[in-house]
């Protein structure tokens, strides 16, 4: 079974409560935004189109409809590096702090305190940003390594089985990363490359009990969330009903925006509790394993670029 309690992940989501409304006052209002902007641009194209034959305003509203879509996904696209950077960051700080024993100082709120350790550690976004992709990447390669290894099992029904640890793996390194970020703000370590090359080590030689776990947590966000979907299904269909034109795949879509948006703000920091839990817990005492590190070096070009950012790294000062 997993390693995580499952209570101890709930009440750190309850003792955290301002980061949990702050997440879904980003994804919901992101929700509402494609929800709304979707629904005026199809309503553009409604107006555009009522100069033509039947055939072409169904065209028009179809493409206004999807150009408003577009405006609000590109908008999310450019503003995820400092989503990851107020948001994330700061609800795993909290979190390392809570998870380690540590009351929040007295008289700061938690966003607040929150903003303050992520600042001390990483004095600009875009070196967060950076870092969290660097990691990623690291990940993805622990991931093939893993599928490699499956690959020479001599049982039948392994490139069925396969196809399943694909599928998971590429799900749980969206979990990984950020417990990978919490090992960074934990260490306390003035060097975030090297700190994040030390928490990449330590996942990769302990690669088997994380990924357990981060495959049970799929299961159950994802389960969670397309059970969302589903209840979400008729609500979203009435939005597109009052919406002009005739958008019929539009119910299917805001349904999808609505549960990715629960699924981000409620269902992923639950996750991350979890994976905080095991990684914690298992790594306490170790060291870095010299021929793990080795090996990430020779398989990953992106450990190879998070070395020589490390020994290149020079501290940026903090403003006040």
């Amino acid at each position: 079974m997993w390693d995580f309690s499952i209570g101890q992940a709930i009440s750190l989501m309850v003792r955290t409560m301002p980061f949990i409304v702050l997440r879904g006052a980003i994804y919901f209002g992101a929700a509402l935004a494609y929800v709304v902007v979707t629904g005026a641009g199809a309503g553009i194209g409604y107006g555009v189109g009522a100069f033509g034959e039947p055939d072409f305003q169904a065209q028009t509203t179809f493409w206004g409809a999807i150009g408003g879509f577009g405006v609000v996904g590109a908008i999310m696209y450019w503003a995820r590096e400092y989503i990851l950077y107020l948001a994330k960051a700061g609800h795993i700080a909290v979190l390392v702090e809570l998870i380690s024993g540590r009351e929040l100082p007295a008289g700061r709120s938690q966003i607040t305190h929150a903003t303050a350790v992520v600042k001390e550690r990483f004095a600009q976004a875009s070196l967060l940003f950076a870092i969290d992709q660097i990691v990623k990447g690291v990940i993805r390669a622990i991931s093939v390594l893993v599928r490699g290894i499956l690959s020479f099992i001599p049982i039948q029904g392994v490139k069925q089985l396969m196809t399943i640890v694909e599928a998971f793996l590429r799900v749980a390194v969206g979990f990984v990363d950020e417990v990978i970020l919490a090992h960074m703000i934990r260490s306390g370590q003035a060097n975030p490359w090297e700190s994040a090359r030390e928490g990449l080590v330590l996942y990769g030689q302990n690669y088997k009990v994380m990924l357990k776990n981060a495959a049970w947590l799929t299961l159950f966000v994802y389960g969670l969330s397309a059970l969302v979907f589903v209840l979400m299904l008729a609500p979203a269909a009435g939005v597109v009903y009052l919406m002009p034109g005739n958008w019929s795949a539009g119910g299917f879509v805001f349904a999808l925006i609505f549960a990715w948006s629960v699924k981000a703000a409620i269902f992923e920091p639950f996750a991350i509790a979890c994976l905080m839990q095991v990684y914690f817990r298992t790594t306490e005492g170790q060291t870095p394993d010299p021929e793990w590190d080795a090996r990430l070096e020779q398989m990953s070009k992106k450990f190879r670029q998070l070395k020589e950012k490390a020994l290149g790294y020079s501290p940026i000062p903090v403003k006040a």
